[in-house]
């Protein structure tokens, strides 16, 4: 692990154990209204096109971002209510021919992250935490930096869909 993925995963393993289930909610929350800044402000009629041949359209990011949110959200779940590890989550990007508008993702993204926020409401926080699986980049964490990590993932595909809107301007 290089230097910087060590000190991300830091950040994680800090920030998760210090702050409470309804602040690390509201970190991630926060952050996720950039998500849908970036999808809301994309011009629709270019949400397919792709900036240069081999590169991401705004589509697939929102649909990698969906797909990853759904399947953290889950083992997330798994781990609280099983006490069982999760299977591996793969933060893959992968071209794909699902299409939906810029409206129909963010509904898709905010509603699934909106009944994780609501099932981790009812949480005592210490659910588990010897239950970890892997990230590919950042090795085993627990629900609470799996959480945590969401924010940073959000973070960097919202910056990754206006980079691809201002390579089409």
């Amino acid at each position: 692990m290089d230097e910087e993925f060590a000190r991300i995963r830091g950040y994680l393993q800090t920030q998760a154990a210090k702050l409470s289930v309804p602040e690390l909610i509201e970190k991630v929350r926060a952050d996720l209204q950039q998500v849908r800044g970036a999808i809301e402000s994309f011009p629709a009629s270019r949400w397919n096109e792709r900036p240069r041949d081999g590169e991401w359209c705004a589509n697939e990011v929102a649909a990698h971002l969906a797909d990853s949110s759904l399947a953290v959200a889950t083992s997330i779940v798994t781990a609280i209510e099983q006490g069982t590890k999760p299977g591996r989550i793969s933060d893959v990007m992968a071209h794909t021919n699902e299409r939906q508008g810029p409206a129909e993702w963010w509904k898709q993204i905010e509603a699934d992250r909106e009944a994780l926020f609501s099932r981790l409401a009812t949480v005592r926080g210490d659910e588990h935490l010897e239950v970890t699986w892997e990230h590919p980049m950042f090795g085993d964490l627990n629900w609470r930096e799996w959480l945590l990590f969401t924010r940073i993932h959000d973070l960097d595909h919202a910056r990754q869909i206006q980079a691809v809107a201002q390579a089409l301007a």
